[in-house]
């Protein structure tokens, strides 16, 4: 079914990950649709990267984020 363009909803393909880049090792993620979205979650970043364990989305330190982006 093909989403119309006023529908609100998104509709991702499968096997897409939405990937954002941040300059902090600590964020919070509440799924980015308002009301349709999740709970807020808090993560940290421990290396490089770090998925939401409600949406799956992958979010991806920044090359440029301070050495104590976080802390």
């Amino acid at each position: 079914m093909q989403a119309l363009s006023h529908d609100p909803v998104p509709h991702p393909r499968l096997g897409t990950i939405e990937t954002i880049v941040v300059d902090s090792r600590t964020l919070s993620c509440d799924g980015g649709l308002g009301a349709l979205g999740h709970p807020r979650v808090f993560l940290r970043i421990g290396h490089h990267q770090t998925f939401c364990p409600y949406c799956s989305r992958l979010f991806v330190l920044s090359p440029d984020a301070p050495a104590d982006a976080g802390h």
